[in-house]
């Protein structure tokens, strides 16, 4: 996803500052849960997890904290800290965040008509649609979020890139907590070229309607309710059971 650096010649106050040892633990967690290193529902063990990263328990908490009010891990009395599962009716609420955002998104990207910014999501096509011709499903899958967040990022509003931030991992979370593991749809770099090709011809209103047709599919297929012709072709990755394994965390 992009990085944001201040502007050049922005006073001092507003300069970002060297990230904390917090930022960078609560970077790695989110990376972890994102890869799948960090599976869904699994107790996130203090002690493991802190050696892992070389880090006191003390940051720790505070990043897994940050994690929880972002949705990512959950908080039970007496049981500490588990990576969230997002099921059911959460899918619906979900996927109902991701259309607001990527049909602002969208409209905004239209109307800047700013070339560079549509050169970005034209590159996310074009690696969406070489990653849909292998077999790896978390390429596919990789690259079918990075077109959705290359929308919002080319959106250029700095709250929708941070909204669809935590969006981008729940949804990643959501697909690793269906019951047949990972699984994604070979054919889904064609199912975008209808929303590209909307947003070329600046048609704002058949922009947004394919990415809600797209999304309410992708509902529709989480929660077993995918009513597609059975023959569509899919590619799966049963769950993650190996031990966790994170790296060390470097102060940069």
């Amino acid at each position: 996803m992009a990085q944001h650096v201040s502007p050049a010649g922005a006073p001092a106050v507003f300069r970002v500052p060297r990230a904390s040892t917090v930022d960078l633990i609560a970077r790695e967690l989110r990376n972890a849960i994102y890869s799948g290193a960090l599976g869904v529902g699994t107790q996130l063990g203090e002690i493991e997890i802190a050696q892992q990263l070389g880090v006191s328990r003390s940051p720790l908490r505070e990043a897994a904290q940050r994690l929880v009010q972002e949705g990512l891990l959950t908080a039970t009395p007496g049981r500490g800290l588990r990576i969230s599962i997002i099921e059911g009716k959460q899918i619906n609420d979900l996927y109902s965040a991701r259309k607001a955002v990527e049909s602002e998104a969208i409209r905004l990207l239209i109307e800047n008509g700013d070339p560079d910014a549509m050169a970005t999501v034209e590159s996310a096509y074009e690696k969406l649609v070489i990653a849909s011709q292998g077999r790896d499903p978390r390429t596919i899958g990789d690259s079918d979020l990075d077109f959705h967040w290359a929308l919002v990022d080319a959106s250029g509003s700095q709250r929708l890139r941070r909204y669809m931030s935590t969006l981008v991992l729940e949804t990643r979370i959501a697909s690793f907590s269906v019951s047949q593991g990972y699984v994604v749809r070979r054919n889904i770099a064609e199912s975008h070229d209808t929303i590209l090709a909307a947003i070329r011809a600046g048609d704002v209103e058949a922009a947004v309607a394919a990415v809600r047709a797209l999304l309410d599919k992708a509902v529709a297929r989480l929660t077993g309710r995918d009513s597609e012709d059975f023959d569509v072709e899919t590619v799966e990755e049963p769950h993650h059971t190996g031990a966790i394994a994170l790296e060390p965390i470097t102060q940069r």
